[in-house]
């Protein structure tokens, strides 16, 4: 926060190095913004400080300081090192920065204070001495802060602080002891491509407006279909918001293939439809069906085995069943990595099952794999912000048959896709999306990609699954834990009961499963409210709350997957 009534706003510590008139941390956080942004910050600190001045080696990290920081001066010469008035962030407002009248300083220096709050939020994801998360309940956040929208603007030192305060009590998803979810981890690479993107703040929809953007997507798909195993990575595909969107996608597509005068007729045209999914699948499946008028009653849960993977006899028994009724079963889903259990369907049998009945088969692939059964679906569900690390969102949907989607939702929309352009219309995919605005995702995956190359990401996956094994192998036979299933995880995904000593005795009856059931969910709580750790947890079936553990997140090493250990006993001891 700013010190009361100095009007400043900047970063340092207790020893007055942030001022910068003195070699201390404004600079040294200059030098930081070089090493995470690729000289990004260093300019921005030579046109903010002049090229006299350079940063300096501090090792201060306190609490923010009132500074001034350097404004602009009327000379040509940029950097120059001309004396500059102080910026006084209290009395600057949005617009005084750029496209404002000689913005182009006020803009640096403000974009440079949000940098010092970004990069200090960065470092501190990947410290261990520091909170996963400062959680406070809902209603204590809207008493403590003003979080209304006003008519009149506030000054841009209101804004920072927003910005700070916004950070302080995010979840740092990087940090190396969070498991709450799969998408975890920050990637330095990523994250530059995402401050790309947002700059250049454009569209997908046609060449013309983000041109090297869709080249990206096309050979980055490509990429995707020949890993996958399709020949010569042929099919289509588009990035969408995000794997529910991407499910829904294929079952739009099913329909259409199947019966192509929905698109104009609707629902009324056509037959009672029937999906058919695991019973561990995903929700998206249900939503798909009920955003498109299938219904969610026309979606077939299969049943799975102990280890939670599709039994291919009960699928069959279900589509004859459905086909006796006078339904048409139009598409089986099934997954590469199920959301709790992370099991694997058993891809070629289902495959063959579809192939009998000709019903379209979408997958959901989950890890990087070589030669992946997948090859042998109609539509590939891929999330590159799951166990690949990419920033949240990237999500793609590679369909084989090339031509189907774009003939599936194209409007010809006269003021956006022109067919008499003077480029190869091909490249202007926006007519196959849903969306008409949509967001540039690829950017993050394709630069990571040329980052790790395909290596570094398999290394990655390898790594994580190691942590898993790791994890299992610790609590298997180890006193007061009980796996949900038998055997080694098929993926990241451990799935286990914390047993505290107070229900160890008891037998296996209603009561320990109704007190069993009451102990994950303490345990989360008070994790959150120290803010040392996060896991999931979730009930199953008849399977009471049991703790989820999922790792993606390459800091994570075997000493925080001891600390989580010891962090639940700790916890749980009393429960």
């Amino acid at each position: 926060m700013a010190s009361p009534g100095s009007g400043f706003w900047s970063f340092g510590s207790e020893d007055g190095s942030g001022d910068p008139e003195n070699p201390g941390t404004a600079r040294a956080w200059c030098q930081v913004a070089q090493k995470f942004t690729g000289g990004i910050g260093n300019k921005l600190c030579a046109l903010l400080y002049g090229d006299a001045e350079k940063p300096a080696e501090s090792g201060g990290s306190g609490p923010p300081r009132a500074v001034a920081r350097k404004a602009a001066c009327a000379c040509s010469q940029k950097p120059c090192s001309c004396p500059k008035a102080d910026v006084n962030y209290a009395f600057l407002h949005a617009t005084d920065l750029l496209p404002a009248c000689d913005g182009e300083r006020p803009t640096l220096a403000f974009l440079q204070e949000v940098m010092d709050i970004l990069l200090q939020y960065v470092v501190k994801s990947f410290d261990r001495s520091t909170k996963v998360i400062d959680f406070h309940y809902p209603n204590e956040l809207l008493q403590e802060y003003n979080w209304e929208l006003a008519d009149q603007p506030q000054n841009l030192e209101e804004i920072l602080m927003h910005c700070q305060t916004t950070l302080k009590y995010a979840i740092k998803t990087g940090h190396p002891r969070y498991f709450n979810q799969l998408s975890t981890g920050l990637d330095m690479v990523g994250l530059a491509a995402d401050w790309l993107t947002s700059t250049a703040n454009t569209n997908m929809f046609t060449y013309e407006i983000a041109p090297v953007f869709v080249l990206l997507e096309y050979v980055t798909l490509k990429k995707m279909r020949e890993i996958i195993g399709w020949p010569g990575g042929s099919g289509d595909g588009i990035f969408s918001p995000g794997g529910a969107i991407s499910n829904m996608y294929a079952m739009m597509i099913a329909r259409f293939k199947m019966f192509p005068e929905v698109k104009e007729k609707g629902m009324a045209a056509v037959p009672r439809l029937i999906a058919f999914t695991s019973e561990h699948s995903h929700f998206s499946l249900k939503k798909g069906a009920a955003a498109l008028g299938i219904g969610t009653d026309s979606v077939i849960l299969i049943k799975c085995d102990e280890r939670g993977k599709m039994i291919p006899s009960d699928l069959e028994r279900r589509i004859l069943e459905a086909k006796q009724k006078g339904f048409v079963p139009f598409l089986v889903s099934a997954t590469a990595g199920t959301t709790v259990y992370g099991a694997f369907d058993p891809l070629l049998a289902v495959a063959d099952i579809c192939k009998k009945y000709k019903i379209w088969m979408p997958s959901h692939l989950r890890p990087v794999s070589r030669g992946s059964p997948s090859l042998l679906a109609n539509s590939v569900t891929w999330n590159p912000h799951k166990m690949m690390g990419v920033p949240l969102q990237c999500s793609a949907l590679l369909v084989r048959e090339e031509g189907l989607m774009q003939n599936c939702n194209q409007m010809h929309a006269s003021y956006l896709f022109q067919q008499d352009k003077h480029y190869d219309l091909s490249y202007d995919t926006g007519d196959k999306a849903l969306q008409c605005g949509r967001h540039v995702d690829v950017f993050k995956l394709w630069l990571m990609w040329r980052a790790k190359g395909t290596t570094g990401f398999e290394v990655h996956v390898d790594k994580c699954l190691e942590l898993a094994e790791y994890l299992y192998n610790i609590i298997k036979n180890r006193e007061g834990y009980e796996m949900v299933f038998d055997g080694k995880p098929q993926h990241t995904n451990v799935c286990f009961w914390y047993v505290p000593p107070s229900l160890r005795t008891l037998e296996d009856n209603e009561e320990r499963m109704s007190r069993l059931s009451k102990v994950a969910p303490v345990i989360k709580a008070r994790m959150m409210e120290y803010g040392t750790t996060m896991v999931s947890y979730q009930p199953l079936g008849d399977k009471v709350n049991f703790f989820r553990m999922v790792i993606s997140n390459p800091a994570a090493t075997h000493q925080d997957i001891d600390f989580l250990i010891e962090e639940i006993e700790r916890l749980g001891q009393d429960l």
